[in-house]
């Protein structure tokens, strides 16, 4: 979703993407999200504890939401060259893997 949420915002450094309308980056932004969820929606259908799967719902959603902001951080590492990761954002994150660390705690 990182992708879909925030890649259009690069779009205008594009020659192809400096006059696209809004309606037209939603369309693109689905496109891409859509190919996510070909991936999220299985995962959590297999990894779900009452079909079978490992996890119950909230440790689905903890999973979900680490891989989300690590994923974040590093596409604004890698694409967003201007935005700078301070101490608090890493502190910040500290704190999210100390609660997965929490959530999954039996």
């Amino acid at each position: 979703m990182t992708f879909a949420w925030y890649g259009h915002l690069k779009f205008k450094d594009y020659s192809w993407g400096k006059h696209l309308g809004l309606f037209a980056i939603i369309v693109i932004s689905w496109g891409m999200a859509f190919f996510e969820y070909l991936f999220q929606v299985p995962a959590n259908q297999s990894g779900f504890k009452d079909n079978g799967g490992l996890f119950n719902l909230v440790q689905l959603k903890t999973i979900q939401e680490a891989v989300s902001l690590t994923v974040f951080m590093i596409f604004t590492l890698v694409f967003f060259k201007t935005e700078k990761l301070g101490w608090n954002h890493l502190v910040g994150f500290s704190f999210i893997v100390a609660a997965v660390f929490i959530i999954f705690k039996k």
